[in-house]
């Protein structure tokens, strides 16, 4: 215990590991007693600075995993380095938090018989698995309900085309086909919700911030309705007072997709009387407003003990709806994404047999006429910007032959210079004997994926490595994304992509210049790496080294990947955190000049210029990745 207590009061653990760090650290001997802890204790547990010292860390432990705990607490003082162990701990305010401890058994370090825990807040890890479990039930859910809405039509479809084999007259050919018809628009509509579900899920979907007025939006949609609505003899109008008819910055796109939903809901289940828009600013600021829609019908209404179910998937009031008035039951589910997307709300009420309000709420910025003139991602294909696409030359990496016809005829009817690679193979090799502006890379293929034909293309050739390369991919879902992003490459389209898609994310790179974006720096051969602290941490044991260096290679690339996400997602705060806790982990491996240009960007993050600090911190990322590398090559 003395020599123990002696390492303690000497402060001979690193201070830039332990006080700096976000991390909760405690210094406890074999039998749980606490000699040290740090000021993160403070901020996480409640506890203040050295309130826990000569207390017994079992007795904060969630006393129906105490014994379990302990089985592992005492496997750690065995072992050189325990990590990822979790418990409960008590918090000042009689409440228990997740917690993760990773240990180092201080036996190195002249016999001392105790430990360094450094111990995580896993807290919203927890409650992130928790919701992952409730999720995939829904999913199961969602896949017997969508399951049965597109095994109806199929079977429709199928059901018709057998009995046109079977030489029916003129007038059944017809009656036939019109059923086939029906079935397969259904399907159409069924598949189009469902993919809209799954890009607003997976955040796939991307609002502009453009300048709009409302008062062309609403008449647009007016029209839009008018045929079916004066066939029921439906009065449908907006009201648009004059504090609201103004400019607005946000996305008109998104707005209508949500008033559609909405409207063609209010036609399908009203069969007489009429059906208003109105409009109301909810709260006014000088630069920001909040916009509040009602649409407000006379319909059948909906029951009371629906309506808190309404937005949820397949939330039809009850299975004779969908057989009855169509539809797949997504559209609200739909609308409430886009919605809660756009930092909104979304509400409604009803009575059954008098109608329904749907209420919507979204922040808008306040523009300018000058504003509607800037160019959006609707108006951006013009003739001017597709002409800057002409002679921009493309390698299509693509297996699929009908995929590879599709897009080449895409990129030819640009103007572009095509050149086609069957797998990620081929490609590698294509550029490095040719000089091309971008490279299309399909993900799926034989012989080489589109990971690694990224991953080798960025590490090849320093000359050719910062080329751009933008993913086409039929998975769209954020997990993809940024698998995309940490195998080098810039930017993704999902399949299936349209000409426009295909074009805008071209312009959006090349419209300007065919210079890619330089999103991805060469390998910096000035990472140094000086383990003289991990050495003395170890006090010579080898195999303690191991086992740390092993640990940071394992670790490090999900960070690394992470961070590059957080990045191109713009999530500066996050960015931030993620970079402060990797501080201590570099002082550990002796990445001296890392751990300086962390200290750095933090400082950089604190400023309003984040957005200047984005090559930088991928610079970083990648010297960090050959820094993994490098530990490999060195002898201990």
């Amino acid at each position: 215990m003395s020599k123990l207590r002696k390492y303690v009061e000497k402060g001979l653990f690193f201070k830039a590991v332990v006080e700096d760090g976000s991390d909760n650290i405690f210094i406890v001997d074999y039998h749980g007693e606490i000699l040290y802890h740090n000021a993160a204790v403070e901020e996480t547990l409640g506890h203040k600075p050295r309130s826990l010292i000569g207390k017994n860390f079992f007795d904060f432990i969630l006393p129906a995993t105490l014994t379990d705990f302990k089985k592992k607490y005492h496997l750690s003082c065995k072992k050189p380095y325990q990590e990822a162990v979790e418990f409960q701990f008590l918090c000042k305010k009689n409440t228990y938090k997740y917690l993760e401890f990773n240990s180092i058994n201080l036996k190195q370090k002249g016999n001392i018989q105790g430990l360094i825990l450094d111990c995580r807040d896993i807290t919203q890890r927890k409650k992130d698995a928790e919701e992952l479990l409730r999720a995939q039930k829904a999913k199961e859910q969602f896949l017997a309900n969508i399951s049965h809405e597109i095994r109806t039509p199929i079977n429709g479809i199928a059901g018709m085309a057998t009995l046109l084999s079977k030489k029916p007259t003129a007038e059944e050919q017809v009656t036939y086909l019109n059923a086939i018809k029906s079935a397969a628009d259904n399907l159409k509509v069924i598949i189009n919700d469902i993919l809209d579900l799954a890009s607003s899920g997976s955040g796939k979907l991307k609002f502009e911030k453009i300048g709009f007025g409302l008062k062309d939006l609403l008449a647009s949609l007016v029209d839009t309705f008018s045929v079916p609505a004066r066939e029921k003899g439906i009065e449908l109008n907006f009201v648009l007072p004059k504090e609201v008819d103004k400019i607005l910055i946000g996305d008109p796109v998104r707005l209508n997709q949500i008033l559609i939903n909405l409207i063609g809901n209010a036609i399908k289940f009203t069969h007489m009387g009429s059906i208003q828009i109105h409009t109301s600013v909810e709260k006014a600021e000088k630069t920001r407003c909040l916009v509040r829609f009602d649409v407000v019908d006379t319909g059948i209404g909906i029951p009371n003990e629906k309506l808190s179910t309404i937005f949820e998937s397949f939330g039809q009031a009850d299975a004779s709806v969908t057989r009855k008035y169509g539809g797949t039951g997504l559209g609200l589910t739909i609308v409430k994404q886009l919605v809660e997307l756009q930092r909104g709300s979304i509400s409604v009420k009803s009575k059954e047999n008098e109608g329904s309000t749907f209420t919507v709420i979204i922040p808008y910025g306040i523009g300018h006429r000058v504003d509607l003139t800037e160019p959006s991602a609707q108006a951006g294909n013009t003739d001017s910007q597709r002409s800057s696409l002409k002679n921009l030359h493309v390698l299509l990496v693509e297996d699929n032959d009908i995929n590879r016809i599709y897009a080449s005829s895409l990129l030819k009817t640009l103007e572009c210079k095509v050149e086609i690679a069957e797998n990620g193979y081929v490609a590698v090799e294509k550029v490095k004997n040719s000089s091309f502006d971008v490279v299309l890379m399909d993900i799926q293929m034989p012989v080489m994926d589109g990971f690694e034909a990224a991953k080798a293309i960025r590490h090849g050739d320093p000359s050719k490595s910062k080329i751009l390369i933008i993913a086409l991919t039929a998975n769209a879902t954020r997990k993809d994304f940024k698998k995309c992003v940490a195998a080098g490459m810039n930017d993704c389209v999902a399949k299936p992509f349209t000409p426009e898609d295909l074009t805008r994310i071209l312009i959006k790179y090349c419209g300007s210049s065919i210079s890619p974006p330089q999103s991805f720096s060469q390998k910096n051969t000035a990472v140094k790496v000086d383990l003289t602290y991990l050495r003395s941490v170890a006090n010579g044991n080898l195999d303690f080294m191991k086992e740390m260096i092993s640990t940071f290679q394992k670790s490090v690339p999900d960070r690394i990947s992470e961070i590059r996400s957080m990045v191109h997602d713009k999530q500066w705060g996050p960015v931030a955190k993620a970079l402060h806790k990797i501080k201590p982990t570099l002082t550990m491996m002796g990445l001296t000049n890392l751990r300086e240009e962390v200290q750095s960007m933090e400082e950089l993050l604190k400023s309003s210029t984040k957005e200047s600090s984005t090559k930088r911190i991928l610079r970083f990322a990648d010297d960090l990745h050959h820094a993994i590398e490098s530990l490999s090559s060195i002898s201990l």
